[in-house]
């Protein structure tokens, strides 16, 4: 099957693994509506996003036809008894905003920092609040800005 949308990578974390299913069934589903191009990779956990992050720009940079249009970030931090969430949810969000501006990527961030297990399964629930589609639609929109400001069609 060809697809004449936009090509883009989902990088996944599944450290929970029912919510990384319920993030990308709902991201699938936007980007399936648009006719994307869909790649997915995954990582253990949140804070390895930014690498693969850089690495698939990175791998993009050397083999253009490799490159993709745009990413969609999967992945969810709930709080703890220590601060490792502060420092998983900063360092994350900080290291994915910094490769976005630099690289003027096109990405959806469906990275959920939650308080508890209810709040998780309730933003990536497909039927609840989708936050994997709306990471989708956030990532097609940002190539859509992306395009018409360069002029591209």
């Amino acid at each position: 099957m060809t697809h004449d949308g936009p090509r883009i990578l989902i990088i996944e974390a599944v450290f929970y693994p029912d919510i990384a299913e319920n993030l990308r069934a709902g991201a699938v589903a936007a980007l399936e509506e648009a006719d994307a191009y869909i790649e997915r990779k995954w990582v253990p956990g949140v804070l390895e996003i930014p690498a693969a992050l850089a690495m698939a720009v990175s791998a993009g940079e050397r083999f253009p036809p490799g490159a993709f249009d745009g990413y969609v970030l999967l992945g969810c931090v709930i709080r703890g008894e220590t601060s490792h969430y502060d420092i998983v949810a900063g360092e994350s969000a900080r290291s994915v905003m910094d490769l976005s501006v630099k690289h003027t990527l096109a990405l959806g961030n469906g990275i959920l920092t939650v308080e508890n297990m209810q709040q998780a399964q309730a933003r990536a629930d497909v039927n609840g609040r989708d936050k994997g589609g709306f990471a989708a639609r956030a990532a097609l929109a940002m190539i859509g800005v992306r395009r018409s400001l360069s002029g591209d069609k």
